[in-house]
């Protein structure tokens, strides 16, 4: 048997197909080695490839005056003003976590940290979005535990603060955690860097800690199906070392404002092949390294090992010519392992070598750009069942008051506060808005008026039973949520979790999901400046395939022009007055409470109007700017009932509310239904908060006063009154997480 047949065997063990081994073969026009497969193998998966994501990203709008860096890059950047930016971006850790989830949470924060500062960007404000199995599950326990512990070890020791996030619990999550974690830094617009290689005859720096064999595979292993042989897999989870990389993050930041670099790049996902070829890629230019250069801290490392080892806190740094040696000398000082391993070169080739010998020799173009497949989606029968099902003969509850209090104790619903309060989220004295008590966090820009908000949303009920819905809806959500704190949403970033998309369901999915974020994008001026892909998010135990609920989290960032003018979901004394900016739920359709009381995964999402989105997103920032309210959350899982009672627990004070709605509309539905486009506030001045809204041109409702020691609900035309005491729903609120993390 020949090499090359050898090699198109195992094909598979280097994450190829062999249609994919035979088209290198043709492109390259002769048999390539081991490592050369190897390195294909990962640049092709589909975490660094995205072969089958990328030819859906033509549909995302990318552009816009607030734009300073879209996709393309180590993150993207927005100006929010007087000559600052944010950089911001979300990646995953998914696989990671599932077979380890202390240093794959962990490392999941020490990756995206990377991207930030990699553009200038000083660090300063985490965001995880989790999600996790059936809470009551030790395999659940085990790993939300170890993926909190991740996160605080490595968030806390770097000094960067958890500021939010969220958490869903639900089955099909339960052998495949989603790790989804948010950064975002602060940098001045003449700081901006990019990761390019310059000019040919530019030096190649490798800096950072040693390489060693953790993580090795890493691309590769989170581009394939999890299973029961998972586990063997936990030498491509990476080991993290917070406190080199905050000696990283420092000389990384230090070199860039001095002027001294050239380019910048993280070594992610396929090490320092991915880093090095995406970096010669963008420049257009060809690179010769030498891997006997590469500083190790494993004895006997061969090539596959020094290339593709996801080892952390590593970074490539290429100087500005002529300042070399002032770079090296910078670096020095910070005690890191400073090596020049190459240069960058004429040639378009991707040229290693070790020992004397070429040992890779790859055209730079061939490994940046994967195939791509567009495949053919295919709508689940089953599914659409679901959607389709008419809910007319679900029985609305006797006792809706307890129905309220079963809600709120769902783990998805209940209070967050034993998880952030393991992380320190005032570090740096930048956190203005903290965990827990609004729905987005609020960071202030030191020496400026301004503030920055970031939120994580995505519904994947919504998602699973109509992804263009479901996916639109995660934008909307997201901005609701920054317009609650009174800031101007931005732009996204987005990680988009699914399945096998070889399976025409699953593609049908993400299809439609990226058409709904793209249209939702445009309508509300939010364009798309990165992101991240995971797919094959599914479990294979047997002959049963178990896929994630489709999750295309999405993250966004806003502006408050003065980060005084704020506003939180708590209720702030008794005598306000509380309105409903937007209309009544009129459907218990693919809503929490019909799955948590019913059992029920099933009806249609509500309907989305962007454009009365919009409106109600500026009726609500018009009335925090202008001093009329303080208090603002945005209605969503659990629908009215639920939203008011976080308002009064989170201000520990009672209100009572009358919702003189048709009766032609359910009970539970006005109540616990999950429509889109509905705000709440509270306001000390009503007349002047009603002239304001009817000049803004939004449907809204009064609804009742806060006080008393009760949440209080009226609904005279069905002769319901539900009133349930203050400390029993902040019972229900609070325990369960308490419970569920032991």
């Amino acid at each position: 048997m020949t090499q090359a047949a050898t090699l198109r065997d195992r094909a598979g063990t280097f994450g190829l197909s062999t249609e994919e081994f035979d088209l290198l073969v043709e492109r390259i026009g002769r048999e390539p080695n081991a490592l050369e497969a190897a390195i294909v193998g990962a640049m092709w998966s589909e975490h660094c490839g995205y072969k089958n994501s990328r030819p859906l990203f033509r549909h995302f709008p990318t552009t816009g005056p607030q734009v300073l860096q879209g996709p393309g890059e180590n993150a993207g950047v927005v100006d929010i003003g007087d000559g600052w930016g944010v950089a911001f971006k979300m990646e995953s850790h998914n696989h990671p976590s599932a077979v380890e989830p202390v240093q794959g949470a962990a490392t999941g924060v020490g990756g995206i940290l990377r991207d930030i500062f990699a553009m200038g960007a000083r660090p300063f404000a985490v965001l995880d979005s989790l999600r996790f199995g059936n809470p009551d599950s030790p395999r659940t326990r085990f790993l939300l535990n170890g993926v909190v512990e991740g996160i605080a070890h490595y968030g806390n020791a770097i000094g960067v603060p958890t500021v939010g996030g969220e958490v869903t619990f639900h089955p099909s999550y339960q052998e495949n955690p989603l790790v989804n974690v948010m950064a975002l830094g602060l940098l001045r617009h003449e700081d901006l860097a990019k990761g390019t290689m310059g000019e040919v005859g530019n030096t190649i720096v490798y800096v950072g800690s040693k390489t060693g064999r953790d993580g090795l595979g890493g691309a590769v292993f989170a581009s394939a199906d999890l299973s029961n042989a998972s586990q063997a897999d936990r030498p491509a989870v990476q080991v993290g070392d917070p406190f080199m990389e905050k000696l990283l993050l420092e000389a990384t930041l230090e070199a860039i404002q001095a002027g001294v670099v050239a380019g910048v790049q993280d070594m992610g996902a396929a090490g320092l092949v991915s880093s090095t070829c995406e970096m010669a890629y963008r420049a257009g230019l060809g690179i010769t390294m030498d891997l006997d250069l590469v500083p190790t801290r494993e004895d006997s490392m061969v090539p596959m090992e020094l290339c593709l080892s996801e080892s952390q806190e590593r970074m490539i740094l290429v100087p500005v010519p002529g300042k070399e040696q002032e770079l090296l000398d910078l670096l020095a000082k910070w005690e890191l392992d400073v090596v020049t391993i190459g240069q960058v070169e004429g040639h378009t080739n991707y040229r290693l070598t070790w020992r004397g010998e070429v040992v890779c020799d790859l055209p730079v173009d061939l490994l940046n750009e994967a195939p791509k497949y567009t495949r053919e989606g295919i709508e689940s029968d089953e599914i659409k069942a679901k959607r389709e099902r008419d809910l007319s003969g679900v029985p609305v509850p006797g006792d809706l008051g307890a129905v309220l209090t079963d809600l709120l104790a769902h783990p998805t619903i209940a209070s967050k506060r034993p998880i952030y309060q393991r992380f320190d989220h005032q570090v740096m004295t930048n956190t203005v808005v903290v965990p827990g008590a609004a729905d987005a966090a609020v960071m202030r820009v030191k020496g400026s008026p301004m503030g920055v908000a970031a939120t994580s949303d995505c519904n994947p009920r919504f998602v699973y039973l109509d992804p263009y819905a479901g996916a639109a809806a995660a934008v909307a959500e997201a901005a609701r949520n920054l317009a609650c704190v009174g800031a101007t949403p931005l732009a996204i970033t987005d990680n988009l979790n699914f399945g096998n998309p070889h399976r025409p369901e699953v593609y049908y999915q993400l299809e439609r999901a990226v058409h709904g974020i793209a249209d939702a994008c445009r309508a509300l001026n939010t364009p798309v400046t990165g992101g991240n892909v995971s797919l094959y998010n599914q479990y294979t135990e047997g002959d049963e395939r178990v896929a994630i609920h489709p999750t295309p989290t999405i993250g966004m960032v806003g502006v408050l022009p003065d980060v005084t003018k704020r506003a939180t979901m708590d209720l702030k004394g008794t005598g306000q007055t509380l309105y409903l900016i937007g209309e009544h739920a009129d459907s218990i359709g693919a809503s929490q409470y019909l799955e948590t009381v019913h059992g029920l995964e099933a009806g249609r999402v509500p309907t989305l109007d962007l454009t009365r989105e919009q409106a109600v997103i500026d009726a609500t920032l018009h009335l925090i700017r202008a001093g009329l309210t303080d208090t603002a959350h945005d209605c969503a899982e659990g629908g009215l009932a639920v939203a008011l009672s976080e308002m009064a627990i989170a201000g520990n004070t009672g209100l009572t509310v009358t919702l003189n709605a048709p009766t032609t509309t359910r009970a539970d539905a006005l109540l616990y239904g999950e429509a889109h486009a509905r705000i709440l506030i509270a306001t000390p001045d009503a007349a002047a908060t009603e002239a304001a809204l009817n000049t803004q041109g939004v449907p809204f409702t009064r609804l009742g006063t806060t006080g008393g020691d009760t949440v209080t609900i009226a609904l005279p035309g069905h002769h319901i009154h539900l009133s349930v005491t203050l400390s029993a729903l902040t019972h229900a609120f609070t325990t369960p997480l308490a419970e569920i993390l032991g």
